[in-house]
């Protein structure tokens, strides 16, 4: 089955978070963040080429950094839905085949 690159990033944003929360393992949280984060840039990279795909991939890393100061604002799950959000706009907008 083939999966939306937007849709793997958020799996990785939101899963990874839900997992390191859960299970209070931040090594289990940091897996579903690779392995999502992995799949997204190869669906990025199918889809519009390595350049564009590694820039995508580098928003969804500074997101993750992003939220971890901005849920000391917001709250963690607000902070984590609101860069989530970000990083899907931006792959829905810049991550489509053309």
């Amino acid at each position: 089955m083939k999966f939306l690159p937007s849709a793997l990033a958020a799996t990785g944003l939101i899963g990874g978070f839900a997992t390191a929360r859960t299970t209070k393992s931040r090594p289990a949280g940091g897996a579903v963040l690779a392995a999502a984060g992995t799949g997204a840039f190869l669906g990025w990279k199918a889809n519009v080429g390595a350049p564009r795909a590694a820039a995508l991939t580098g928003l969804y890393l500074a997101a993750f950094g992003a939220s971890h100061p901005l849920a000391k604002k917001l709250g963690a799950w607000p902070a984590v839905n609101t860069v989530t959000a970000a990083v899907v706009l931006t792959s829905l907008v810049a991550g489509r085949r053309r």
